[in-house]
Formats: structure tokens, C-alpha cells, sequence
């Protein structure tokens, strides 16, 4: 698998929130984010339209 980067725009209390929380967790701040989107359930996708149905 090769790996992509994201980058976001976040307000410097929730990144300090998140640094804490990772620290806390003692994962690194791409292991949280993973795991959470690891966590999120995959959306079923319309076949005639490609789309992602609403549940």
C-alpha cells in the first residue's frame, strides 16, 4: 500500500486537544485517525449511479 498525505486546517485547540489525546492513548496521531476511520461504516454504493446511499 503506498501511503498519501492529508492535510487539514484545524484550530490550534483541537489540535492541542488531539496531541493530548494521542498521548494519553500512547498512539500516534495517524493511529488515532486510522482507527477512527477504520471505525466509520462503509456506505453502500448505487450500482447504476456510483453514489453513496443515504441510510
Amino acid at each position: 500500500m503506498k501511503n498519501k498525505y492529508l492535510q487539514i486546517r484545524i484550530s490550534e485547540r483541537r489540535l492541542n486537544k488531539f496531541r493530548l489525546y494521542s498521548a494519553w492513548k500512547d498512539k500516534t496521531m495517524t493511529q488515532i485517525l486510522e482507527d477512527f476511520i477504520d471505525s466509520l461504516p462503509s456506505p453502500e454504493i448505487d450500482k447504476n449511479e456510483g453514489t453513496p446511499l443515504p441510510r
